[in-house]
């Protein structure tokens, strides 16, 4: 397995996260009780996270406001170090030890593509940006989720996944990923 999945993700929101305006930092997202600032600090900091749980090296449990400077650089740094974590030898093939049980790392490469596109789209849609991103991307992806994600994973407070919810007729496979996470398109 490569990590061209992931690489395709980080693309795809690195372009929403770079199109976002100061003075929206305070807008709403999909996501319960965040806004804008708080979702780029998840986003930024998600990828502390993946690469920390690829290495194993214990991870800056610091709160850094990433949405008070420059987020697309410290996107960059972070996605960078990232990438590098799950090239690693041997990284895709063995068993990661994480805060939430062990997994394959192939299998947490795919989580991480996930979140981070998964999270571009809630930017989006916070920003007024297209969510219309990497249509084929969001394809695996959203077959990926069909098979791997459990009725035991949903809840109505949105504590991994929210209940599934109907995209339109005609919606994009971001779109159609999105509200089978929860989102409401």
């Amino acid at each position: 397995m490569t990590t061209e999945p992931l690489e395709q993700a980080i693309a795809s929101t690195r372009s929403v996260l770079a199109a976002v305006k100061k003075e929206q930092l305070g807008n709403d997202t999909p996501c319960a009780n965040w806004k804008v600032s708080d979702l780029i600090n998840h986003i930024v900091s998600g990828q502390e996270f993946f690469t920390s749980g690829v290495s194993g090296a214990p991870r800056d449990e610091s709160e850094t406001d990433f949405a008070a400077g420059d987020y697309v650089a410290a996107f960059d740094e972070g996605t960078a170090q990232c990438l590098s974590a799950f090239r690693g030898e041997g990284a895709m093939d063995r068993t990661l030890t994480l805060p939430f049980g062990q997994m394959p790392g192939s299998a947490f490469m795919m989580l991480a593509t996930t979140d981070t596109f998964t999270h571009g789209w809630d930017l989006a849609k916070a920003t007024g940006q297209d969510t219309n991103l990497a249509a084929d991307l969001a394809s695996e992806i959203l077959d990926g989720a069909r098979q791997s994600i459990m009725p035991a994973f949903r809840s109505e407070d949105g504590a991994v996944f929210g209940p599934e919810k109907t995209a339109p007729q005609g919606a994009c496979p971001a779109d159609q990923l999105a509200a089978f996470l929860g989102r409401s398109v």
